[in-house]
């Protein structure tokens, strides 16, 4: 069966996560890390991208982020791809392929949803095992979303704004709201629409989805539909 072609919004936050290959690591060290960033920030300068939250984790990276362009994503993917890839093989004397194939991204719609995956992305390296405590890690935007420290590459979405009217209100509301974890189901649910290029969205927002795209985002039951059982 034909892969669906992924979707790509203008003007919706969309999740992307790129791995490496066979998993290996795409980060040896915090110069490493620091380099991606650097470069991240040049690749959506250049493609017109604004970025919401990031995890750099030893062998991927998530992000949200929304493009301006239908084709913003893909275009900064493969710019950035190609940049870090040859920097990294320079520095770390080796060759070839660091990517496990092209990105992931799934659309996220509906405010709720937004803060969803924001937590979900800078959670991951506290639930991966790579930060110990929810501020002990520099590789992740989740201390800038607390006031810890800030990220010129960040800016806030309006789901995160909505929090609160000052930075302290905002900042309190967030915490509390990552404090809380994500539970199995929701981790799932998000890890299920990167996988399968679904939507995430508020049922609002994901009507209007399907009427941009003219397609159902609804999973299918698995097996052959049920016969009509006629009248006796």
């Amino acid at each position: 069966m034909a892969r669906q072609a992924r979707l790509a919004l203008p003007g919706y936050p969309h999740h992307l996560q790129i791995r490496g290959n066979n998993q290996q690591l795409v980060f040896l060290d915090s110069d490493d890390q620091a380099r991606f960033l650097e470069q991240l920030r040049n690749a959506m300068s250049e493609h017109k991208l604004t970025l919401h939250a990031h995890a750099l984790l030893p062998n991927e990276i998530h992000l949200l982020a929304t493009p301006i362009a239908a084709d913003g994503l893909s275009r900064c993917m493969q710019s950035l791809g190609r940049r870090y890839v040859a920097a990294f093989n320079a520095r770390h004397q080796r060759s070839g392929t660091l990517w496990e194939g092209r990105f992931r991204a799934h659309v996220v719609a509906g405010p709720a949803m937004v803060l969803r995956v924001m937590r979900y992305i800078e959670c991951l390296p506290q639930n991966r095992g790579v930060a110990s405590a929810l501020l002990d890690t520099g590789i992740s935007s989740l201390p800038h979303h607390l006031g810890a420290r800030a990220d010129p590459l960040i800016t806030e979405p309006s789901a995160y704004w909505g929090l609160g009217n000052t930075p302290f209100e905002r900042e309190a509301a967030y915490r509390a709201w990552v404090e809380q974890g994500v539970g199995q189901a929701e981790a799932d649910l998000i890890a299920g629409c990167l996988r399968g290029s679904r939507p995430l969205a508020e049922p609002g927002a994901m009507a209007e989805l399907e009427r941009i795209a003219q397609r159902s985002f609804t999973p299918r039951r698995r097996g052959r539909p049920r016969k009509a059982t006629s009248e006796p």
